[in-house]
């Protein structure tokens, strides 16, 4: 019987342009690592987390996941955090037939197929779609409805499957897409871009941006003069604690999605509780101070690593793959149930407005009233505010 520890590796992008949301990511790993130890490891051994940073280079983290499997030979692979890093570590996973539980990553499997892996984000059997659809919906109900888009987003990969998304929710509410831009991620000066898109005029403003870019976009809007109708959709940046604390009342009015926020309707078992353990570490470790956005999916991607091997008594990967299809999860982020391709059975993205900030304070952020699910309807905590206005 074997008395060592179970061994796991993954890589995260610890360093680059995602690293705050890594860094929240790499702490609740390690919050469950000690649970799952206090409570007698698995399978009557410690767990270990093995985790190396990738800087959000796609090549590197192959590179990685190629190594952990083939010189460290680990005991399992966990799926790294965000669609770049994850799709390129893909195909060494699929070579090596290993069980992968990826942390949102957008539709990474939709043309590849591997039946071994399952996704831990909560966009659904269509995640390109589900991403979104919620912001056009809510669009194309307003009275006079917009008419018009222009889609804005980074040149990365990432950015690929949320505007293929974007298009299609589009065409289904009846907006027409006049122009699509796309800017570099290097680009520091975001005053050019807007202006360029003022000209246009389009009714609504959707961007998909990573985090200091979400800053510098909303920044230049704010000092600019366009005023869309309804601005935001698939933007990396604004879930962020760092992010809000930087733009503070430069939010209100913007509408984005989010997996999880501080309503009653989402308040799932131990959710609040891991929240509290990982914003105590957080002040120290000087991550993230709310956690919301990454800390309960994260959490919940190692609770189903953990039912899966506790049930199966294995670390077979085909068997643990097998157990995922046929079983649903008690989670932090509730009952989870895969689907085809690894994805949710049921989506659940939410939109989120922000409202009523009137400072930079993060105790702002912890007031639900500040972020407002404006849809899905099931989920609503308040109005939403149309059209758009920094003022609302």
């Amino acid at each position: 019987m074997k008395t060592s520890p179970i061994r796991i590796g993954y890589s995260l992008s610890l360093t680059g342009p995602v690293s705050e949301n890594a860094k929240a990511a790499r702490l609740t790993h390690q919050i469950w690592e000690r649970d799952i130890n206090s409570r007698g490891g698995l399978l009557g051994r410690s767990v270990m987390l093995t985790c190396i940073d990738d800087r959000g280079d796609a090549a590197h983290a192959a590179t990685i996941y190629r190594d952990l499997l083939d010189n460290d030979r680990v005991d399992l692979v966990l799926g790294g955090y965000g669609t770049n890093t994850l799709a390129a570590s893909m195909p060494v996973v699929m070579e090596h037939k290993k069980f992968l539980i990826g942390l949102m990553g957008l539709g990474v499997n939709n043309e590849l197929g591997y039946p071994n892996y399952f996704a831990m984000i909560p966009t659904g059997m269509r995640p390109n779609t589900a991403l979104t659809e919620g912001f056009f919906e809510l669009a194309a109900a307003q009275s006079p409805a917009p008419k018009t888009v222009v889609l804005l987003s980074a040149e990365a990969e990432f950015s690929i499957n949320p505007v293929i998304g974007a298009r299609a929710n589009a065409a289904k509410y009846g907006l027409e897409v006049i122009k699509e831009f796309r800017y570099p991620l290097s680009t520091v000066d975001f005053t050019p871009v807007i202006e360029e898109l003022g000209r246009v005029n389009a009714d609504i403003l959707f961007i998909c941006s990573y985090l200091s870019d979400s800053v510098g976009l909303i920044k230049a809007i704010s000092s600019g003069s366009y005023r869309p109708k309804m601005l935001g959709g698939a933007m990396i940046g604004p879930q962020s604690a760092s992010v809000k604390t930087d733009l503070g009342p430069l939010l209100n009015g913007i509408v984005n999605y989010e997996y999880w926020v501080p309503v009653p309707k989402m308040e799932f078992t131990g959710v609040r509780e891991l929240l509290a353990e990982y914003q105590r570490q957080a002040m120290v470790e000087k991550t993230d101070l709310l956690g919301y956005y990454v800390v309960p999916l994260a959490y919940a991607q190692l609770q189903v690593l953990e039912q899966a091997v506790r049930n199966t008594g294995s670390l077979n990967d085909e068997k643990l793959s097998e157990y995922c299809r046929g079983n649903a999860f008690e989670t932090v982020m509730g009952t989870i149930r895969f689907a085809k391709g690894g994805e949710w059975e049921q989506a659940r993205v939410v939109q989120v407005q922000f409202q009523n900030i009137r400072n930079k304070s993060i105790e702002t952020f912890k007031d639900n009233a500040t972020q407002v699910i404006v849809a899905p309807q099931s989920y609503a905590s308040g109005t939403f505010m149309y059209p758009y206005s920094p003022d609302n």
